[in-house]
């Protein structure tokens, strides 16, 4: 169990969040855990709740709520990943998450990178006895620049061989964010997830993540909000669930909701991690009020 110190720090970390976003007018809300249909995602395992499932992450309901009319909108939540268990990985796990229409993945990096600084509330953390410097600009990397540097390859030829995942884990991801935290930005438009192509680019996805010593803190794009594209990624990560033998849907709602979506970008950034971060822990369960041990 946390100790009662560790609680305090915990809520007084939640609280500089929240209060960020409410300076900046971003309304809170609050959307379904258990829903009948998720995002069709082949790496990721729902945790079934009967015959529905405990929500992976807000998305589905927090752009809709953007289709209806809401223009800035942020969400504290537990979500829940079957399987998912480490030094850096909890089955269940708490998410933040925001969206703002009109922008694109670039002001949200700006954002993202003054929200960590003003919730951090100093110049530098320290991870593995390496000083982190905080302070803006911080640095952009495209993937195609890290794999040529961190893996000998480049992206492209990375994702044409299977390798990518792969590589990225195991020579990319560690190289990152030792000085200061770096945004890894224009993924290959095979892994866009639900982010819109890049203008003039269209082989790559207006797609960033945030890493900080090392760790991944956060995942961000510009939408798509083409839901014949959307609907055709959806397909093909059907298709992989189905070859795993597990079931997947067509959130169809969703996808209604989308022609009605305003060009937005959104995030999802991991709380616990980023408690973890600024409390200058080595895991997840050194900032968790309780752990599977613990109940």
């Amino acid at each position: 169990m946390l100790s009662t110190e560790g609680v305090k720090q915990r809520s007084h970390i939640m609280r500089r969040v929240r209060d960020f976003f409410f300076r900046r007018e971003y309304i809170e809300v609050d959307t379904p855990v258990r829903l009948p249909v998720l995002i069709p995602e082949a790496e990721i395992l729902p945790l079934a709740s009967e015959t529905w499932f405990l929500q992976t992450s807000p998305e589905l309901c927090m752009k809709r709520l953007l289709a209806q009319g809401c223009p800035q909108i942020f969400q504290i939540c537990p979500c829940f990943r079957k399987g998912e268990r480490g030094r850096l990985h909890q089955e269940e796990f708490t998410m933040l998450e925001w969206y703002h229409a009109g922008w694109s993945y670039l002001e949200l990096m700006e954002e993202c990178e003054q929200m960590i600084q003003q919730v951090a509330g100093r110049d530098s953390i320290c991870r593995s006895g390496k000083k982190i410097s905080l302070p803006a600009p911080w640095q952009r990397l495209t993937v195609n620049d890290a794999f040529r540097r961190y893996a000998g390859i480049s992206a492209e030829e990375a994702v044409r061989t299977g390798e990518f995942d792969l590589l990225l884990v195991e020579k990319v991801e560690p190289e990152l964010g030792w000085e200061s935290p770096v945004f890894l930005y224009d993924y290959p438009i095979e892994l866009a997830s639900l982010a819109r192509p890049k203008p003039g680019c269209p082989e790559l996805a207006e797609r960033f993540e945030l890493y900080i010593g090392g760790i991944e803190l956060a995942n961000g794009f510009s939408e798509l909000t083409d839901s014949v594209t959307q609907r055709r990624r959806f397909s093909e990560e059907i298709r992989k669930v189905d070859n795993g033998g597990k079931p997947g849907r067509m959130p169809e709602k969703f996808l209604a909701a989308l022609e009605e979506l305003p060009d937005c970008a959104g995030i999802a950034l991991g709380l616990d991690r980023l408690f973890m971060l600024l409390l200058e822990r080595d895991c997840l369960a050194e900032v968790l009020p309780f752990t599977e041990a613990d109940l």
